[in-house]
């Protein structure tokens, strides 16, 4: 607010004040809410590089795995198995409300993942491991999503709160502050101003009942 455009009164002292108390108390409540975010943000990250290791772990597995059945069985009968497998389920994603950020949650159903979809007889146990390691791989990559795409929305919510904290902090607030200063110290010089304006009328005053006594 610019000092020229402030009417200088008692008023507008007080609403000055209450505006300032109101930012300050803002200003705190954004800092917590930036703090926990960040908090919210780095647990998030430590989950998602676990997520990644554990996704390549179980994807070298998986295709190890994968390998030695193609060895034993054959890879054309191999890939006829791999069509009698279930597709991967449906998925429903619903949001979660932390702190005003819409957190993604991903749900769906495992049981089809207990069917296997082909014959036990002509196949070895390299192949019941692929399949575990590759349904496992499908709920570490949507696991993984889920918490990538919270990771960006945490770090967008965390910029704008950080914008919203110093534009406080560097401008609303010093600037109110300024105002108050200027409004105090109008307020003060038009009281010294009225004393000796007062005053001045005193002494004349008591001149002329001199003059007249």
């Amino acid at each position: 607010m610019p000092q020229r455009a402030v009417n200088p009164t008692r008023m507008m002292l007080l609403r000055t004040k209450n505006r300032i108390k109101l930012a300050q108390k803002g200003h705190k409540l954004l800092r917590k809410k930036r703090d926990s975010l960040v908090m919210q943000f780095f647990e998030a990250a430590k989950k998602a590089r676990g997520v990644r290791d554990n996704l390549a772990s179980t994807m070298d597995s998986g295709f190890n795995s994968l390998i030695k059945e193609q060895a034993i069985t054959g890879v054309l009968e191999v890939g006829s198995i791999a069509e009698s497998i279930p597709e991967m389920p449906e998925i429903e994603l619903k949001l979660a409300n932390v702190m005003g950020v819409r957190i993604p949650k991903i749900e769906y159903t495992r049981e089809d993942e207990k069917k296997r979809g082909y014959s036990l007889m002509f196949t070895s146990t390299h192949l019941d491991r692929a399949v575990d390691d590759f349904n496992q791989a499908k709920n570490e990559i949507l696991e993984l999503v889920e918490t990538e795409e919270t990771l960006k929305r945490l770090s967008d919510e965390i910029v704008k709160t950080k914008r919203r904290v110093n534009a406080l902090e560097y401008v609303m607030i010093p600037e109110l502050t300024r105002t108050k200063k200027y409004i105090t110290a109008k307020l003060e010089e038009m009281e010294r101003e009225n004393f000796f304006r007062l005053k001045t009328v005193k002494k004349k005053k008591d001149r002329e009942m001199e003059k007249a006594g």
